[in-house]
């Protein structure tokens, strides 16, 4: 298994500089909050979501499930946000 890389933007350039980003268990994420985007990267295929008014600001994941974010309204399961692409 290859190590991820933390050091190069994944996501795309026109979202600017994430507040939170990170990974864990072969997934990585991170969250835009003035553009309301969520890039989760998972299994090599990068998923957006529209986060509302969620400020994300962590995740949990059990293995094999899908990953649960922090926000200022509790936790949030990334199968309840909007994909938007």
């Amino acid at each position: 298994m290859k190590p991820m890389s933390g050091g190069d933007a994944w996501w795309p350039q026109e979202l600017g500089q994430p507040s939170t980003s990170g990974g864990q268990n072969d997934m990585r994420y991170a969250f835009f909050p003035d553009k309301q985007r969520l890039i989760v990267e998972a299994d090599g295929k990068s998923t957006t979501y529209d986060t509302g008014d969620h400020k994300i600001s962590g995740v949990s994941q059990s293995n094999g499930s899908a990953p649960t974010f922090s926000s200022q309204n509790g936790d949030v399961n990334v199968a309840d946000l909007k994909t938007v692409s």
